[in-house]
This record gives C-alpha cells, structure tokens and sequence, in this order.
C-alpha cells in the first residue's frame, strides 16, 4: 500500500464500482442498486456529499471486500440522487481528484459501506517542454479523430470537446473516460500522475483501438455484403417457390426427398444405394442456379429409369412359339429350329444363361425381322441397337459424366428403352463396326457378351454395376471376316441363306403383299396379282437374296393400284399384258446359255451377295508366242487358279494327246464374260480346266452340264460353299447335270428338294471325273485346226458382284 509521510488524510465512504472507472473533473452518471453501495451515498450526504469511488477488480463479484477493490479512485461530489422504480438510485457525481485509498475498513454488518483513509493525489510534469506537451496534445486530437471515423458510439459533442484541447492531464482524462475500453485499462491511465505519460499512453491506446476498430470494420463489411446476398438469394429462392407453388412444381427439397424415396424403394445392392443417396445428398444442397445441379438431376433420372428390378414373365409355350415364328417368317428353318431348341432347354434348365445368337446372312433375308418374332415368342421386351458405323468405345460404355454432354451408353439406353432387365436386345450389323483413336467398340463388346463378367457390367455414365446376365443378346452381321475373332467365339453363328424363287413367291403372296395393300390403303380384291406373275415380278425386277427390293416393287403396284381406284377403276389385275406399264422394262433376263455342245465354252457356277448364277468360262487357243491372257475383271484367286488349271493340263497332255509344246507354240486366253462385273473366288478351277482342255482337244463340251469346284496341280477336285444358290441358279438355267466336289455330297441335302429332283449331280473326286461327266471327246476331231473356236461372249444381264467361291 502507498504511503505519503505527513499527508493529510480524509476519512470517506467507498463506491465501489463495476465496469466503470471516475476521472477527476468529470461527470458521470450511474445506477446504484447494492446495498452497501446506498449505504455509502447515505454517508456522503452526511459527511459533505464527498464520495470515494474505486473500480472492484472482478466484475462479477456482487459483495466486493476491500481486498477486490483498486487502490486508486478518484473523489467526487455526488450532485443528484434520483431513485428508479424497483429501489434502484441513479447517481450524478463530479470527479474533484485523484486519491489514494490507504487503508480500507471493512463493513460491521452485511449491508453497510466500505470506509476508507483518502489522500488526494496531484498531476506533475518532469522534463517536458512546453512545445512537446502541445505536439502531444495534437497528436491526441489527430489520434481521437481518426478513431472517431471509425468508431459508430462517438458523439459529437465529445468529438467537438476533443478538437477544442486543453491541458494535457485533463485532455487525457478526458478521452480516456469516453474510451469503451476495458477497465484494466483505464485504471492503468487513471493511476498514472504523470500528465505528459499519461497523454502518451491514451495516444498509444488511441492506436491501437483505431487499428481494432479498422479490422471490425473490414469484417462487417464483408459480413454485410455477404449478408445482403444472402438475403438476396433468399429472397430470390422464396419468389422462386412461389413460382413454382403456382406452376404446381416442387422446390429443391421436394425434389430431392422424391429422389430419395425412389432410391430406397428399388431395394438396391448396399454399393449402389450408398451412391445414389450420396448424389440425392449432393443435388439437395446445390442451388438452384447452379449448372452442376442440372448434371445431378439429369444422372439420377437415368439411373432410376433403369429396369434394375424388372423381369417380364417369359412365354416357355414351345407350341404357341411355333406358331408365331410360322406365321411370321416362311422358311428359315434352322434359324427356327435354333430358337426352338433354345425354348426347350429353358424350360428344363430356366437358370440356363449365355445364349449370343449370331444371324449370318446377306441383306434383307429377314435377320433383323426375326429378333422380333422370337422376343414376342419368348414373351421378353425388345430393344434394337444398331452398331453400323460405331467407332467410339464410348458408344458402348458411356461417356464419364464429368465431360459436358455425357450420356450413357447404347447398352444401357437399350435396357432403359426396353423397360426390362431381361429384354431380347439385338445388336445389329456387329459386322460393321469400326476402330479408331477413341478406341475399339468391340474390345468393349467382349464384355457385353461374356457371361462370365456382364453379371456386373460397369457403364462409365452409370457408375454401378449392372447385371446383364438375363439379357438374350441377338447379333446379325453380313460377313464374319470383319469380326473380331475375341468377339466371334463368344456367339453361336446361324447362318441364313439366301432366299430360292419359290420362297420369295410364298413370302410376297402370304407377309409382303397383305402388307403392301394395308399400307396404301387397298382392300381385298382391288389389287389381283397371281402367284405366276409374282414369280415373274421377282425373276424380272428383283435380283437379291432378300426381298428388300421385292417388297419396294410390290409397294410400286400398291400405288399404281391407288390411283387406279382413285381415278375410278374397280379393280387392277397384274398380267403379263400390263406388267411393262406397272413396272417398266424388266431389268433382268434369265440366265441364257448356249443350245449346243460347243468347244471351249463351259458353264460354271457363281455365287453373288444376291444368289447364285451361271458364270460361262471361255478358252481360246491362237498361235503365238506362248502367251496367257485372263481377262473378264478377274481377282487373284482366279487368276492363280487358271496358271494352275494350264500347269494341271501341262501335266496331263500326254494322256491327252495334246502337244507336249501348246503352251509355247500356240497364245491361250482364257475369258469370263461381263467384264464389268468383278470376279473372285477359287470354285472356278474345275471351271477354266475343263475350257482348256476342250479348247485344245477341240472336243466339244456338253450344253447341259454346269460345274464347280476348285482344282489342285495334281487334279484333285476341293469343296465349295454357296452349293444351295449355286444349284438353284443351275435349276433356273435348265441345266440337267451338276459337277460338285466329292466332299460336297453332304450339302445336298441342304437344296431345295424341287431342285433335287429335277436334276442330276455327279460327285467328283478328281479332274478326270469332271472330263469325262463334261467333255464329249468321241466328238474329238481327227486332225487339229490350225485355228481355235472364237466363242461369242454372252451380253451381261446383271450388274452385282460375282464371288466363285
């Protein structure tokens, strides 16, 4: 405790005070409510209205003993006492001066006043100027300004008092007694004598409380600022559901929970569940106006609209599935007897999974047609997917859904389509898909058709996986030597010839026809077209292994037969008469060839995209220098085939008795007719063998023999394929007898049994077999020509491409 030797002292009542401090020569106000703090305004009253007023150390300290109290207070004289409703006094006091309290005496009994022994202290000045005690007076004022810009509970009356100055001492007092700083800290400055240090410490508060009062307000301006868009798009999104409240759409929420909702009722693997309820938890805290929110909701409509739990009951009524297929597609009897078997077995075994069908054949004999009528057999949903001209993985897998436009892939867009987990899905044109630089579709293909790994087939869109194991998948392609071997032993491969002119006739009278007239609006009876002029409708007008070009033919008689009717007429009937006008000049001649046993002139066998026809190989044999012509738009194999046919005949000129030398005294040229049309394959070497050595026997060949086959060097006659067209093609021409490959007897029984019947095929194990079937060499002249026969070439009646197979 501070004592001051021989310093008067003054007994006087204690105030203590909470969060506020008293400076000399200024006035305060406050309320009093305490007892002990009313019993020391009773005291002042008695003992000259003079007060002793201290801040307690703890605020929170109710009854305060002298040891919570600061030494250093300062005097006042109470000046008004007004008592408040609730016995509480408010108080106007005047500081008189700064007091040191030496000895505190403890109040008696509960309630009454502190007592305490005052000396009055004075302000000094040591060391300082007159000029530095007015720099610091300014920069006081400069201090306090700057604080007052920033500070919001500054009045003006103060600033005004402040900006007018006065002495150092009273200046500090002053601005320190409107400082709403903490008490610490103005009982620091009230207890400093030292006027010069004083204003120092008030300025150097006046600082730092500026710098607080900069950083506050940076933080609510930012607070602001960020409040008011708050409050912006708040208002916004309230307007925006009132809106949608009266377009009776759902806000956010809503939206978000229905999502929810559906997610739960799929009843999905733990996985997926967790990823989905994580994106609905994601779209309900996005706003609005925020585009990731647009890719949430566009990828939790996908994925729900997926058939994760729909099955649709399969039919397994072997009879009634016959019965669809008859009354769909005529013929295509292996393709029916494969689905068929297929029905059997899942009748006995409905595990059983696994099944890739793969439809071989050329365009339009029905392989797209059928996948519906099995699917509709099978009582399963169908879904279509094209793959001609696919080149991008992403078709098959999906795009991420990270890139701007993503979508899932056309597996997973079939399954939406086709609103079941277990739809027949057909993969059109497999055959047609390509690879570039975004990858290979049909890698990802592999796993589509595997079994063993679409039981969790992961779409890069989706995200989950998804079993694809009940899907019945149907390929069809036109040539397998463009699919990838990977791919190719995942499918069984249904082969689909080409359709005889009997068959197309059965199809145009009993599916194209009816179908036709219903189309262009033609009633039974308007439209009279018999099944003989269908027949010369499809040898005439339509040349092709389908019935594509046949259907658009019959649909061209459809609207010949509307306008007919429309132009009054009751009825139009087809015949042979009016067929030009209907349809124009026929297109196509059967195929003609020659009436008599000719040298050098033989009939072959072709096999096109649309069929079988006759393809006639012409020798002649010219002196010369020992050169070989092969002309007639031929490709590699059948020229290989003819250097073997001349080896071959070289190896066998003596038994033939031809001269050992023809092949250097005499040019042989060997030609195809229809130079335009492209020729390829190897069944011509039988072909080109025999027209060499009737050529250069100059014995005849017989008219009504037609052949193929493929020839080796030593005479060995190899199979074919397109035996079926090609037979047909031979059964068209008239031809009576048929030179096959010995190892080509087991296809027989694959031909149309008319055809079988009307002619006569001999097997042939070797060349001499073919020679002596073909050539009639007891025709052979005595003694050789100098000239060769010069056939004359048959005018070509079709433009597609022959492939001698």
């Amino acid at each position: 405790m501070m004592q001051t030797i021989g310093a008067e002292l003054k007994r006087l009542p204690v105030l203590p005070l909470r969060g506020l401090t008293a400076f000399p020569h200024m006035i305060i106000h406050f309320d009093v409510g305490r007892m002990m703090s009313i019993r020391a305004l009773e005291a002042s009253m008695k003992s000259g209205q003079m007060i002793f007023l201290t801040a307690q150390r703890e605020l929170k300290t109710d009854t305060p003993a002298p040891g919570d109290l600061y030494q250093i207070g300062a005097v006042c004289m109470v000046r008004q006492i007004l008592r408040l409703p609730g016995d509480n006094i408010r108080v106007l006091v005047e500081g008189r001066s700064r007091a040191l309290a030496h000895q505190f005496t403890a109040p008696e009994k509960e309630g009454d006043c502190i007592f305490a022994e005052i000396e009055e202290l004075d302000d000094y000045v040591i060391g300082v100027t007159e000029r530095r005690a007015q720099a610091l007076v300014r920069t006081a004022q400069e201090r306090f300004a700057e604080y007052a810009e920033h500070a919001s509970r500054i009045s003006q009356d103060v600033e005004m008092t402040v900006a007018e100055g006065g002495e150092p001492g009273w200046l500090a007092d002053y601005i320190a007694q409107n400082l709403p700083v903490e008490v610490e800290a103005k009982q620091e400055i009230l207890e400093e004598l030292n006027v010069t240090r004083r204003l120092a410490m008030v300025i150097r508060l006046l600082g730092e409380e500026t710098e607080i009062l900069k950083i506050e307000n940076e933080i609510q301006d930012e607070l602001k600022t960020q409040i008011d868009k708050n409050q912006r798009e708040y208002y916004l999104r309230e307007q925006i559901k009132v809106i949608q409240s009266e377009l009776g759409e759902q806000d956010v929420a809503a939206e978000a929970e229905a999502y929810r909702k559906r997610v739960l009722e799929l009843h999905l693997p733990q996985e997926c569940e967790d990823k989905l309820i994580h994106e609905v938890d994601r779209f309900a805290k996005l706003s609005g106006s925020s585009a990731e929110q647009g890719v949430v909701r566009t990828y939790l409509d996908t994925v729900l609209d997926l058939p994760w739990n729909k099955k649709s009951e399969e039919r397994l009524d072997l009879a009634e599935a016959q019965a669809i297929l008859d009354r769909d597609h005529y013929g295509l009897k292996k393709v029916k007897e494969r689905i068929m078997e297929f029905l059997a077995v899942k009748t006995l075994a409905p595990e059983l999974r696994g099944q890739v069908l793969c439809l071989v054949g050329p365009p339009g004999v029905g392989k797209t047609s059928i996948a519906k009528s099995i699917a509709q057999a099978m009582g399963r949903n169908y879904a279509r997917m094209s793959l001609g001209g696919v080149r991008d993985e992403a078709d098959i897998r999906g795009h991420r859904k990270t890139y701007i436009g993503a979508m899932p892939g056309r597996i997973m867009d079939a399954l939406r389509r086709a609103g079941t987990s277990n739809p027949l899905l057909l993969l059109d044109e497999i055959d047609k898909m390509g690879n570039d630089f975004r990858g290979d579709p049909a890698a990802a293909m592999l796993e589509v058709l595997d079994t063993e790994q679409n039981v969790a087939f992961r779409d890069h869109y989706i995200e989950l996986p998804f079993d694809l194991s009940d899907v019945l998948f149907l390929t069809t392609a036109n040539d397998l030597s463009t699919v990838p071997r990977p791919l190719l032993d995942r499918m069984e491969v249904i082969e689909l010839s080409s359709y005889t002119e009997e068959e197309k006739r059965q199809i145009a009278l009993h599916h194209l026809l009816p179908k036709q007239m219903e189309k262009h609006g033609l009633h039974k009876g308007q439209l009279v077209i018999s099944e003989k002029m269908l027949g010369l409708v499809i040898s005439r007008y339509t040349r092709e292994a389908g019935v594509r070009r046949l259907e658009q033919v019959l649909a061209k008689i459809c609207r010949k037969a509307a306008k007919h009717i429309a132009d009054g007429g009751r009825r139009l009937t087809v015949s042979e008469k009016n067929l030009e006008d209907l349809l124009g000049v026929a297109r196509y001649k059967d195929d003609v060839v020659t009436k008599k046993d000719e040298v050098g002139i033989v009939n072959g066998l072709a096999w096109t995209s649309v069929g079988g026809e006759m393809l006639e190989v012409e020798v002649a044999v010219v002196p010369g220098t020992g050169k070989i012509e092969v002309t007639g738009n031929l490709g590699t194999v059948m020229q290989e085939s003819a250097k073997a046919a001349v080896t071959f005949v070289r190896s066998r000129a003596d038994a033939l008795s031809i001269d050992p030398m023809f092949y250097k005294d005499n040019d042989l040229h060997i030609h195809f007719p229809e130079a335009a049309v492209p020729k390829d394959g190897p069944s011509a070497g039988v072909t080109i063998t025999t027209a060499l050595v009737s050529a250069l026997t100059e014995a005849p060949v017989r008219h009504d023999v037609a052949m193929t086959g493929e020839v080796t060097l030593r005479g060995r006659v190899l199979p074919i394929g397109g035996l079926r067209e090609k037979t047909m093609a031979a059964y068209r021409a008239g031809i009576r007898t048929v030179v096959i490959p010995k190892e080509n007897e087991s296809d027989l029984q694959d031909i149309e049994p008319v055809v079988r019947e009307k002619l006569q095929f001999v097997t042939a194990a070797h060349m001499d077999t073919v020679m002596e079937t073909a050539i009639d060499f007891t025709r052979r002249p005595r003694k050789r020509k100098k000239t060769s026969h010069s056939p004359v070439a048959r005018q070509a009646d079709t433009t597609t491409t022959a492939v001698v197979q």
